[in-house]
């Protein structure tokens, strides 16, 4: 698929999903706008984005924070003149059973993945609907179907299934497909997150757990980024131009 002189915002592009998203893209026309706090890792992702040929910018953006959202989608239409690809990546973790979870671990969770979807969203919309065309892909998580210690990023990510499905209803008669992907157990620097925060879950031994999801499930493997790359890649694509309010599980099992 081509994503020719298309122009696409990924956030939390700096590492990970972002950033193999990113270079999926970039590696396919696309210009990209990574909007990411880790200054360093992703001045290294749009190096690479620029070694294949493409054209790439960052924008230091903390996305729970309406002016700076706005004020870097600006930017981008400023300097790439449009803005087709919106990919809501952006995330952290902070996990606690409940009798521990305090509200800044609900709060900061809560506002980094399902606000700053929100704000995001909100302003590349407005610019999309100008011209009438714009691909919304959201990064869920198979979490949102329920996890020990992490009713926070649950409810984040059950919240942005629901933000998928009312905004494609809002925006389809404008030429914007809003989809999501749920990514399951996938191997990233967020992984290494989840093992140091494996107690807080209950987890007594994060290799274990980890061995055990690979024995149950069908493919026999945790996921790599490029495999959830792939399906967002599908879904900012025009030949995804009639697929619109889909959550897509990237887990390598069924999910019921």
């Amino acid at each position: 698929m081509s994503f020719h002189d298309s122009v696409a915002i990924v956030t939390g592009g700096a590492r990970g999903i972002g950033a193999a998203t990113a270079l999926k893209l970039a590696r396919n026309g696309a210009k990209i706008a990574i909007f990411d706090m880790n200054n360093s890792m992703a001045a290294e992702t749009v190096e690479k984005v620029r070694n294949l040929g493409s054209d790439g910018r960052f924008f230091s953006v903390d996305v729970t924070s309406r002016e700076q959202v706005e004020e870097a989608v600006e930017k981008t239409m400023s300097e790439f003149g449009k803005i087709d690809i919106l990919i809501n990546n952006a995330g952290v973790l902070k996990d606690y059973l409940i009798d521990d979870m305090t509200e800044e671990a609900w709060d900061s969770v809560i506002n980094v993945n399902l606000k700053g979807s929100f704000l995001c969203a909100q302003s590349a919309q407005k610019y999309m609907k100008k011209q009438q065309y714009g691909k919304i892909v959201m990064v869920s998580s198979l979490a949102a179907t329920g996890t020990k210690g992490r009713v926070n990023y649950s409810s984040a990510k059950a919240g942005i299934q629901g933000m998928t499905k009312s905004l494609s209803i809002e925006l389809g008669s404008f030429g914007i497909n809003v989809n999501a992907v749920a990514p399951g157990f996938i191997d990233t620097e967020m992984s290494n997150v989840s093992k140091a925060s494996a107690k807080n879950r209950g987890i007594k031994d994060f290799d274990a757990f980890k061995k055990s999801f690979i024995n149950s499930n069908p493919i026999q493997r945790v996921g790599r980024p490029e495999d959830v790359a792939n399906v967002i890649s599908f879904l900012a694509s025009s030949e995804a131009d009639y697929v619109t309010g889909q959550v897509i599980y990237v887990s390598g099992s069924p999910v019921t």
